[in-house]
């Protein structure tokens, strides 16, 4: 299984923004029913209000790899270009 921890620096007040774009543009569901994917959600710092953490679970690499390519992700990077500054990936493997 791969596991991603990716940290959105959001430009100041985008936070919320971010998510009513994404999922609005159906962006939450079209992940979550791809093949391979076994969690996408969004978590919420409490004391940093231009922090959004990207918790992803996937089967593999080569299913993340394959949603990479998808044309929701390519929406989601038009509201990345308005709404964030910076993103950190943490990546690793787990037996489930």
């Amino acid at each position: 299984m791969l596991l991603l921890n990716v940290t959105y620096t959001m430009k100041p007040g985008m936070r919320d923004t971010f998510l009513k774009e994404v999922q609005a543009q159906g962006i939450l569901d079209a992940v979550r029913q791809e093949d391979g994917c076994l969690q996408y959600a969004y978590y919420l710092p409490a004391e940093e209000d231009d922090t959004l953490l990207l918790v992803e679970r996937w089967r593999d690499r080569a299913a993340q790899q394959a949603h990479l390519t998808t044309p929701h992700m390519a929406a989601l990077g038009k509201i990345k270009a308005d709404c964030v500054v910076d993103t950190q990936i943490v990546s690793g493997t787990a037996e489930e």
